[in-house]
Formats: structure tokens, sequence, C-alpha cells
């Protein structure tokens, strides 16, 4: 049963930080394992990519652990132990879901998402007094999928663009203004335009229904794969980066990206 797979793995964990335990994992702060939680984040993204199935149970299994250690650590201090952590998202769902727990009605994904955003609002103002649409969104996400998110949530409330060609308009003329700025050579200026172009595409591609962020990883592992294949053509032939010149690597790099379609 999961339930008692759960509870063997919380055990494992207590014992690995308790008096005789391990070294390593004793000394350790909420602080010191924060990279390991956004690395086996990243690499349940990658087994995802990768459409392994054995590859995302171990990587879904890593990212688990980080949330128990956490966990322990907090019920060390008073703070809070797993079984409130548990608590917590279960009260969420359901209260965030009144559609389906409550009598409250959403025919469809965008009503849930609008009815969402509204819950979520109460629950802050109750708590802090006030609260902003736009709060919530992490500062330490990806930039472009924090762009994303933030698009998102103000479209819930209809502050949006009407269709995609709107949108792909402001992107020319950002493009044309980071042009303007890069001909003045004013670097301050440059950045803003830069910024600005970056932000109307990531809401050029809401419209295409695309992750700006998903798109760039992918593009990146294309340009790494046909970067190797320049490398491995090149040490085939006898020859390595440096000696070979702008157009072999440029014909290289055509073949590869035929050969990936």
């Amino acid at each position: 049963m999961p339930g008692a797979s759960f509870v063997e793995l919380v055990e494992i964990m207590a014992r690995l930080r308790g008096e005789g335990g391990c070294p390593w994992d004793r000394e350790q702060t909420p602080e010191t394992i924060k990279p390991y939680l956004i690395e086996e984040t990243y690499e349940v993204l990658e087994a995802i990519d990768e459409q392994d199935p054995e590859k995302l149970k171990e990587e879904l299994g890593d990212l688990m652990l980080q949330v128990v250690f956490h966990a322990r650590m907090a019920e060390e201090t008073g703070a809070f132990a797993i079984g409130d952590v548990l608590a917590a998202i279960n009260d969420k769902l359901v209260r965030r879901h009144p559609h389906v727990f409550g009598d409250r009605k959403a025919e469809t994904a965008q009503e849930v998402l609008f009815n969402w955003e509204q819950i979520k609002q109460t629950e802050r103002r109750r708590e802090k007094g006030q609260a902003f649409l736009l709060d919530g969104v992490p500062r330490e996400m990806p930039a472009l999928l924090r762009a994303h998110r933030l698009q998102e949530k103000a479209s819930r409330v209809g502050f949006d663009w009407k269709e995609a060609q709107a949108v792909f308009r402001k992107v020319e003329e950002e493009l044309a203004e980071l042009r303007a700025a890069m001909e003045g050579q004013e670097a301050d200026r440059v950045e803003a335009e830069l910024g600005d172009l970056l932000f109307a595409l990531v809401n050029l591609s809401r419209f295409l229904a695309v992750n700006p962020e998903e798109a760039l990883r992918k593009t990146i592992a294309r340009f790494i794969a046909r970067f190797r294949y320049i490398e491995e053509e090149l040490a085939r032939r006898g020859r390595s980066l440096r000696q070979a010149t702008l157009e072999e690597m440029d014909a290289l790099w055509a073949e590869a990206k035929e050969k990936g379609r």
C-alpha cells in the first residue's frame, strides 16, 4: 500500500537525521539542501521530456525525498511535521475545487482557473488584510516561466490581448524599438527593450499554446545535439573545432539539421 511505503520513507528519514544516523544528513539545513530540491525538480522534467517511465518513477522518488527531508527538519524545530504538510494540501485541494466538493458550478477549465484565483485572493485577504493578483508567483522561477505565469494570472481577469495577430504586431513593435536602441548605442535602453521583446514573445507563446520555457529548453537540446554532430564529424576527419572554418561548421550544422528532420 502507498500509505505504508510513505510511512517507511518518513521513518527512514527520521533515522538518518537521528542519533547514530548519517553524519551528512544530520549536518544539513533547509538552506544547504535547497540546491538539491531545484536539481531534483529539473531531473523530473528531464525524465518527462525523455518519456521514460522508469526514470520518471526514480526521479519522482528523489523529489519526494526532498519534501520529506524538509518536513523532518521542520519537525525537529517544532515548526510542523509531514502530517501537517499533507493535511494542508488535502484541505487546499478540497477548498479550491468547490465545483467538485461543493455546490459551485464550473463547466470549463477556464472557469476552474478563474474560481481558483478568486478563492486564492479571498484566502490571502483573510490572512494578510490585502492581496494583489500577481502575488504568489515566486521570484526565483526561471524568468520565461515566471513571465508566462504572470501573464496567465492577468489574463484570467480580462487583462489580455484579443487575438494572436495583435500580439505579433506588439512583438514587431518591440523589435523595432530594440533596433533603435542599438543604433543609439544606449546600453540601459537596449537591456530594457530586449526585456520588453522577450516579454512580448512570451505573450505570443501563450496565444500559440506553447510553453516558452519548454520551447527554449528543446531548442537548447537541439543546439547541443547539432553542435555535437559538428564535433564528431570534424573528429572523424581528423580536425578540431579550432582548425575548422566557419563555412565548414555551417555546412555540418545544415547536415545535422537535415538528419534531425
